[in-house]
């Protein structure tokens, strides 16, 4: 029977006699605390630590911002706003988590494509600023502020002409429903001005979970190289510049950690020109996967040990209705295993080939296919690493109507 391929070993979490430490806890006792399986678990200690390794690398006037979408559990967003300038969102729901937080209004943004009037009209009244995606979004805003007797804080969302390059989801270049084409905003600019819409800058993002920092550092570049053209067109000084993020985490095989260090460097280049070409312009970049991927983790229990002609399989109360990335059913062409453990049984010497599937009916509920990984029976913990992003909130937790998974902050 066939292996698959190793990945790189884990040394994010603490392991003591064996069993997985999650947040200097056990995870035998984690799962008596959160009082059932699966859950989802995220390391507080480790959030914090990837937010500082960021702040030694990025130029110390950048802001950096965190991206709800890559998981926006309320507790973990409210750390975060103490950690980080700002936070972006891209729903109405995703907003008031935000806003729950206390972080000031002015310091979220709103992307992201078919904002509905009534999400536009919450986001001008919250006095968040609004990037603005379609001609449409622009109309509406100065109606809408009209309407409320409130200056919208608009920013342009801009689909570049290129893209970054080597990313796992590529979110600019070509034809794109994210975004007003940069061709297209010098028109859209001067309409705004025409609507006494006051444009304070730019939002571009060029694609996300990237590995190459090469890649990353000539995007960027880029990215700064747009801003400073489109400002010409501008009807007002640049104020806002985000310049997106993209930077990737380790899931596969093969996969080596992003090198923040040219990342940096780089950065304190465009940083400058940032500075000398739009003086008044507060620069940011936002992160999310980045900074809380590698700081969670998916737990499910062993219920069944199945031996099936020649194959084992640990059939688990968990599977792809909690965690539909892990099953490779969230945008891989070819499924790959994540990293996967047995939480309690970490360090065991003996080891075998099996599979881990789920309790639902179809063959795509597999969470690690054919793993080299210690005999488990039974009543054991299946760990799924990094799991901090797109989790429950990127899965059908309704499908085929089990239990959903709680998640916890430790």
């Amino acid at each position: 029977m066939s292996i698959k391929p190793a990945h790189a070993a884990q040394t994010l979490f603490a392991v003591v006699d064996n069993c997985l430490q999650v947040g200097g806890i056990a995870l035998t006792r984690l799962a008596q605390r959160v009082g059932q399986t699966p859950f989802y678990a995220y390391d507080r200690a480790l959030v914090t630590q990837r937010v500082q390794l960021l702040r030694q690398h990025l130029p110390p006037d950048m802001e950096l911002h965190y991206s709800i979408k890559a998981n926006p559990m309320p507790a973990l967003v409210q750390h975060l706003s103490g950690l980080v300038d700002g936070l972006d969102v891209a729903s109405s729901g995703e907003l008031k988590v935000a806003l729950d937080t206390g972080i000031a209004p002015e310091n979220i943004s709103f992307a992201g494509p078919g904002k509905r009037d009534a999400e536009l009209a919450q986001a001008v009244a919250a006095g968040v600023s609004v990037h603005a995606e379609s001609e449409r979004e622009i109309r509406s805003l100065a109606r809408i502020g009209a309407e409320l007797g409130i200056a919208p804080l608009l920013v342009l969302r801009i689909n570049p002409d290129f893209e970054l390059k080597g990313s796992g989801m590529r979110m600019g270049g070509g034809a794109k429903q994210f975004g007003i084409d940069a061709e297209d905003a010098p028109r859209l600019l001067a309409l705004a001005g025409q609507l006494g819409l006051d444009v304070r800058g730019f939002h571009i993002f060029s694609g996300s979970q990237s590995l190459k920092a090469d890649a990353i550092v000539e995007t960027q570049a880029r990215t700064v190289n747009l801003a400073l053209a489109l400002a010409q067109a501008s009807p007002h000084p640049v104020r806002t510049l985000n310049i997106g993020g993209g930077f990737g985490i380790p899931y596969f095989p093969g996969e080596m950690p992003l090198d923040l260090a040219p990342i940096g460097a780089g950065l304190q280049v465009q940083a400058a020109r940032v500075r000398a070409g739009l003086p008044q312009a507060r620069l940011s970049i936002e992160l999310g996967r980045y900074i809380v991927g590698e700081a969670g983790v998916y737990v499910a229990r062993v219920i069944d040990r199945k031996l099936s002609r020649g194959q084992v399989f640990l059939v688990t109360d968990g599977g792809l209705h909690h965690h539909l990335a892990a099953s490779g059913n969230f945008g891989q062409v070819i499924r790959k295993n994540y990293p996967v453990a047995i939480g309690n049984r970490v360090d065991a010497g003996e080891h075998e080939v099996v599979s881990v599937v789920g309790p639902l009916c179809t063959p795509l509920d597999l969470l690690a296919e054919r793993m080299a990984l210690p005999h488990a029976d039974v009543g054991d913990l299946v760990v799924v690493f990094q799991s901090g992003a797109y989790g429950p909130s990127a899965s059908p937790a309704a499908f085929l109507g089990h239990p959903s998974a709680p998640e916890v902050l430790v």
